[in-house]
């Protein structure tokens, strides 16, 4: 190991000071930044991951900097719960989709089986944004997007697929599992729209409350981006084909009840953020990210 540097203080300087530094790499220090890097090994890989926080505490305060640099690998290389969450996220979609076969009632609510899961996505869709950034939560969404496109598209292949001798359960499987391509393209554009206005509303609210007030974030996006959702979806599958009065009191038990569950979930979050701030050491803050939903990067 090199011999340590004159200024054993640099970390505690920097992160009680909250600089804003300019791009900092190892090629521009050279052999300086070398030595930095074998004893202060976490701090120099702070500063070549822009948005990352030096010093942030779990609760999510301020970042002391965010530094301009390439992140070095892809965001499931250089974090340890990301991948988990990601499979978390489609299997709650996925799930759901299913679930809406039944129609349910639990107390005043009336409403497809579902929105009983389905909040889950966007409890997870704001763990990710406040936890990865906006980046990575892009990514998981079309991760998302895909996986349900191919599970609607494989199921509506195999119900046109004739049945095999013996086998009479042709019409349970199209009742249950079948879906009119109204029905598909309502909840892929909703979904899409949806999780892309919660993960946006977040990570621009984490900049103005400067990562403090997480209940405000992660309610205030599930209430934006669950009201996107469930006027799209209502209005494009059923709009025209069931009263107008019907169509009003289906929207608003969804919209109440998965926000509901956004709030009472809050304890939650907060505890899982914490801890997934701790395992990864990052609070990521989206100050430079572009927001396009269609740009695909690792």
């Amino acid at each position: 190991m090199p011999p340590a540097p004159h200024w054993p203080t640099l970390a505690q300087d920097i992160t009680n000071e909250k600089r804003l530094l300019p791009a900092l790499t190892l090629l521009e220090l050279g052999p300086v930044a070398r030595s930095t890097q074998a004893w202060y090994p976490e701090l120099v890989t702070q500063f070549t991951d822009p948005g990352r926080s030096i010093g942030s505490p779990a609760g999510g305060e301020l970042a002391a900097s965010t530094c301009a640099g390439a992140p070095r690998g892809s965001t499931s290389e250089r974090y340890r719960a990301f991948d988990i969450i990601l499979g978390l996220f489609v299997a709650v979609l996925l799930i759901s989709n299913v679930a809406s076969a039944k129609i349910v009632r639990l107390g005043p609510f009336a409403f497809d089986g579902g929105t009983l899961l389905f909040p889950a996505s966007y409890i997870f869709g704001d763990i990710l944004t406040e936890v990865y950034g906006y980046r990575a939560s892009r990514r998981v969404i079309w991760t998302g997007f895909f996986a349900a496109g191919l599970m609607a598209l494989t199921l509506a292949v195999v119900g046109l697929l004739p049945p095999a001798p013996g086998w009479a359960h042709q019409q349970a499987y199209a009742a249950i599992l079948g879906q009119t391509p109204r029905i598909v393209l309502a909840s892929l554009i909703a979904y899409f729209a949806g999780e892309f206005s919660n993960s946006y509303t977040l990570a621009k609210l984490k900049l103005a409350t400067r990562g403090k007030y997480l209940w405000a974030r992660t309610i205030g996006s599930t209430v934006v981006g669950e009201g996107v959702d469930t006027i799209l979806f209502v209005t494009i599958a059923f709009a025209g084909a069931v009263p107008f009065a019907l169509l009003l009191s289906v929207a608003l038990s969804n919209y109440i009840f998965k926000v509901g569950v956004e709030i009472a979930a809050t304890p939650l979050t907060y505890h899982v953020v914490a801890f997934l701030k701790r395992l990864e050491g990052v609070d990521y803050y989206d100050w430079h990210t572009n927001f396009n939903p269609f740009r695909l990067e690792a």
